[in-house]
C-alpha cells in the first residue's frame, strides 16, 4: 500500500512538472532550496523534513504552509526515500548540465547591459542566467528576484519574513567558501552552513535551518533575559530589606543608649566609667553594622549595574534581526555576570544583645542587681531568633532511643544494631540536630529537668564521632555539662566550673556565627549562664545532644527540645517594629 502510494505521488509531481523549469519543482517553498530528507505531510504538499518540523514549532501547532489545513495531532513524518533519490538524480543533471554550461549564460544582445548589471546582486534561486534581486531575505538569508519574491508576498508563513534593499545585504551572510547564502547551521561544529558545505566538510554533520536554530537561541535568549531581570528585582528587594535594617538597627541600638543612660546614671560615679565604655562600644558596633551594610549596598548596586548592562546588551541583540549575528554574539552574553549568593546575606538589626551584660558584670556587687535585670531582658531579647531543631537519627549512637518527633532523647539500657555511617556515634551516646548553621544568629531551649547528667552545645560538622571523643573547643565541641548531680561547667578545656544558684530546668542556646559567640542561658530564670566567645567557625556547626547513661535509673528522663515561643517571639518583633 505504501508503495503504491509513493508511486501516485511521484506521477502526479511529474505531472505537475511539466509547465514549470525542472530545478523549481524540487524546492521547498520554506527554504526554496531543492528538498533535504524530503516528506509529504496528510495534505500531499512536500517539504524538506526540518523546515516542517521547524515550521511546526514556530506555530505551535500542525498546519500546512501552502494550503492552511490544520491537522488535528501533529503527524509522524518518515522521509520519502523513493522521492529523495528522485530529487538526488535530478540534481546531479542540473549540477552537471550548469557545469557544462558555465556559470553564466549571456543571451543574445544582452552584452549592452553587462556594465549596468555588474552592481546588481544576483537572485539566488535562479539556475542559469541569473536575474536582478529586488529584495533580499534576512530570515532566509537569500536574494530573490521579481518572480522568486513571490512566495515571500503570497505566502503568509514567509510574509512575515523581514525583507531588505539587496544592496545593503551585507557580505556576511554569504559563505566565505562558496559564496553561498548561509541557510543552515551545523549542530556539530556550531556554524553556519551554505548548501555547498552540507554536501562537503559538513556532509556527515546534522544541520537544521538557520531560522530554527535562530529561533532556539531568541528562546534562551529570552529566557536568560528573564532570569536576570528577576536577578534585578531580587537584590533591589535585598537593597531595600537592607536599609530597613540599617533603620532598625540604630533604632534599637538608640533605644539600648538611651535605656543604658538610665540605668547608669543612677550610680553617677560608680559606672560613669563603664557607662562611657558601653556607648563607646555600641556607637562602633552601629558604626561597623553600618559600614557592613555600605559595603553591601555598594556591592548590590555594582551588581545591579553590571547586570542591567548585560540586559542592554540582550535587549539590543533582541532587536537585531540578523540570525548570524545572533549566534555568534548570544554565547558570549549567555553567561550571567559573577555573582554573590545574597539569600543568606543580611545586616543585623541588633547589634546589642549581650554588650551592656557583659559592661555591668564586671562591676562590684552594687552592680548585680541590675545584672540581673538586663540578663531578663537579653533573653527575652533571644525569642527573636528562635529557629526550630530536630534532631539527625542518623548521627544518633545505637544506646539512643529518639521520639518519633524528633525533639526527645534518652539512653537505653541495650544497645540497638543500627546502620554503620560516617555520621554516627558509635561508643559516645551522642546526637546532633538535623539542621546545620553558617551564618546568622540562632536561639533554641532545651528541658534538661532533673536529669543528673547531660551535655547540651554545638559540635562542628568535622568532629570525630567514632570511639572517645573529647569535648572541648579544639576538638570542635562548645557545650556546657553536668556530672553527677552536682554543678555545671564549661566545657572549655579545662572545664569552667559554674556558679549558679540553682541548676536549670530549661537551657537556652544562642549561637552568633558571625562573631564566633556560644552563649547558654537558664530559660526560666532568665539568667545567663556562660559564653565562649572568639570561637573561629569555618565550617558548619549543628546542635549537639548527650543524654548520658540512665545510671541506674537516676538519669533516666530525656533531654527534650522545647517548641518555640511563637507568642513571645511575636510580641518581641512587635516591638522593634514599633
Amino acid at each position: 500500500m505504501r508503495m503504491i502510494r509513493t508511486h501516485n505521488m511521484t506521477t502526479q509531481t511529474v505531472r505537475n512538472m511539466a509547465c514549470v523549469p525542472l530545478e523549481e519543482q524540487f524546492k521547498c517553498c520554506i527554504c526554496l532550496d531543492i528538498y533535504t530528507d524530503p516528506v509529504s505531510i496528510p495534505c500531499g504538499h512536500n517539504f524538506c523534513l526540518d523546515c516542517i518540523e521547524g515550521y511546526w514549532d514556530t506555530k505551535k501547532k500542525a498546519e500546512c504552509p501552502l494550503c492552511k489545513e490544520v491537522f488535528k495531532s501533529r503527524p509522524q513524518l518518515r522521509i520519502n526515500r523513493a522521492f529523495a533519490e528522485i530529487i538526488e538524480v535530478i540534481a546531479r543533471s542540473l549540477s552537471s548540465t550548469t557545469k557544462d554550461k558555465g556559470d553564466f549564460v549571456v543571451s543574445p544582445g544582452s552584452q549592452t547591459c553587462l556594465d549596468s548589471e555588474e552592481d546588481e546582486v544576483p537572485c539566488d534561486v535562479c539556475e542559469e542566467y541569473k536575474s536582478a534581486s529586488v529584495k533580499s531575505c534576512l530570515v532566509c538569508q537569500a536574494s530573490y528576484c521579481e518572480i522568486h519574491l513571490t512566495p515571500h508576498l503570497r505566502e503568509s508563513a514567509l510574509q512575515r519574513h523581514r525583507l531588505m534593499d539587496p544592496d545593503t545585504f551585507s557580505s556576511s551572510h554569504l559563505c566565505r567558501n562558496h559564496n553561498k547564502p548561509l541557510t543552515r547551521f551545523c549542530k556539530q561544529d556550531h556554524t553556519p552552513v551554505c548548501e555547498n558545505c552540507i554536501k562537503m566538510d559538513h556532509k556527515l554533520h546534522k544541520t537544521v535551518p538557520m531560522v530554527k536554530e535562530s529561533n532556539r537561541i531568541m528562546t534562551n535568549l529570552m529566557e536568560t533575559k528573564v532570569e536576570i531581570q528577576q536577578m534585578i528585582q531580587s537584590r533591589l528587594r535585598k537593597i531595600e530589606e537592607i536599609e530597613n535594617l540599617v533603620v532598625l538597627s540604630k533604632k534599637v541600638t538608640e533605644e539600648e543608649i538611651q535605656s543604658s543612660s538610665q540605668v547608669c546614671s543612677k550610680l553617677i560615679t560608680t559606672i560613669q566609667t563603664h557607662l562611657d565604655l558601653l556607648i563607646e562600644e555600641l556607637k562602633q558596633r552601629q558604626e561597623e553594622a553600618e559600614n557592613r551594610a555600605e559595603g553591601l549596598l555598594k556591592e548590590l548596586e555594582q551588581e545591579i549595574n553590571d547586570l542591567q548592562i548585560r540586559n542592554s546588551e540582550l535587549q539590543h541583540l533582541e532587536l537585531t534581526q540578523k540570525p548570524l549575528h545572533v549566534l555568534q554574539s548570544f554565547p558570549s552574553l549567555s553567561r550571567l555576570p559573577s555573582t554573590r549568593e545574597w539569600s543568606e546575606i543580611t545586616v543585623p538589626s541588633d547589634n546589642c544583645v549581650g554588650i551592656v551584660r557583659k559592661t555591668v558584670s564586671n562591676l562590684v556587687d552594687v552592680c548585680r542587681k541590675i545584672e540581673s535585670k538586663l540578663s531578663e531582658e537579653e533573653v527575652d531579647k533571644m525569642n527573636q531568633y528562635a529557629v526550630e531543631v530536630t534532631l539527625d537519627p542518623d548521627t544518633a549512637s545505637g544506646w539512643l532511643l529518639l521520639s518519633a518527633d524528633r525533639k526527645k532523647v534518652s539512653c537505653q539500657k541495650n544497645k540497638i544494631p543500627v546502620p554503620d555511617n560516617t555520621q554516627r556515634f558509635d561508643s559516645c551516646v551522642c546526637v546532633l540536630g538535623k539542621q546545620s548553621f553558617t551564618s546568622g544568629r540562632y536561639y533554641w531551649v532545651v528541658q534538661v529537668g532533673d536529669k543528673t547528667d547531660w551535655d547540651l552545645g554545638l559540635a562542628r560538622e568535622s568532629i570525630n564521632r567514632k570511639g572517645a571523643i573529647t569535648v572541648r573547643p579544639d576538638s570542635g565541641y562548645w557545650a556546657i555539662c553536668r556530672r553527677k548531680g552536682v554543678s555545671l561547667s564549661a566545657c572549655a578545656g579545662p572545664s569552667i566550673t559554674l556558679q549558679l544558684r540553682e541548676p536549670p530546668q530549661k537551657v537556652g542556646v544562642f549561637l552568633n556565627y558571625e562573631e564566633g559567640l556560644v552563649s547558654f542561658y537558664d530559660a526560666e530564670a532568665k539568667s545567663h549562664i556562660y559564653t565562649y566567645s572568639g570561637c573561629a567557625f569555618t565550617e558548619p556547626v549543628y546542635p549537639y545532644f548527650n543524654p548520658c547513661v540512665q545510671d541506674q535509673g537516676k538519669n533516666a528522663a530525656p533531654l527534650v527540645i522545647c517548641p518555640l515561643d511563637v507568642k513571645e517571639r511575636q510580641n518581641i518583633t512587635m516591638k522593634s517594629a514599633v
